[in-house]
């Protein structure tokens, strides 16, 4: 028979398993890890003409994806055009950023799987008589050691050419020139210390999921248990 069993503890380790999947998979798809240099409108003339002021643009570089502003002179409106400058996974800018891309999407794809499985530990809790949170954490775990590995090597690759037009000829390995860091690679290492957070708390969910007052609530015939 399947008992449904929501903890608090239970329930706050899959709302973070979702969090954490969804955090890392946005990051990993924006184009917001490096913001490059200002560079001027090319309407900047018209705008001097017509008496209008355009701050500076900077466009901003991803893993393998980048957005830039086309300015449409007839008009004096500039478009943000994002999007990715690699067709294919060769394409990206340096190697290191392909490894990123390797161990950021395996890092990924096991924190969706846990995410998608978390979602069902309410009415299952073991298989083959291990614990499914036990067995997710671990997952988590390893998942977290993939991420940080990508984001360690992904510094490594500031000094390819791709970087090097955006921020400028003092960029290098792990020097960012005349860049800085966008939203996505914080929200990466934000993603990446809730993974390990996560691994840690799917011990305290199963502890809550087979304490002891579950268990008289099961021996009472219930098939709904609901315990803070």
């Amino acid at each position: 028979m399947c008992h449904v069993i929501v903890t608090c503890r239970s329930m706050l380790w899959t709302l973070l398993s979702i969090v954490v999947a969804f955090a890392e998979l946005i990051a990993f798809m924006s184009a917001d890890w490096l913001i490059g240099r200002a560079k001027p409108s090319s309407s900047e003339e018209l705008d001097n003409r017509t008496g209008g002021s355009q701050e500076p643009y900077r466009p901003t570089l991803g893993i393998y994806g980048r957005c830039t502003r086309i300015s449409h002179m007839q008009f004096s409106r500039r478009d943000t055009l994002c999007g990715p400058y690699a067709e294919n996974f060769s394409e990206i800018a340096s190697g290191f950023w392909q490894a990123t891309a390797i161990f950021l999407a395996m890092g990924i794809m096991i924190l969706c799987t846990v995410a998608f499985v978390s979602v069902f530990t309410m009415c299952v809790q073991s298989i083959m008589k291990k614990s499914i949170f036990n067995v997710c954490g671990l997952l988590q775990g390893i998942a977290g050691l993939f991420l940080i590995l990508g984001l360690i090597l992904y510094p490594a690759g500031w000094g390819c050419q791709k970087a090097i037009s955006y921020c400028g000829p003092y960029a290098s390995a792990y020097k960012l020139g005349d860049c800085s860091l966008g939203w996505a690679f914080y929200t990466a290492i934000g993603g990446t210390v809730l993974t390990f957070i996560c691994a840690v708390f799917s011990a305290q969910a199963e502890i809550a999921t087979s304490s002891d007052k579950v268990q008289e609530e099961i021996e009472e015939g219930k098939n709904l248990i609901c315990l803070l």
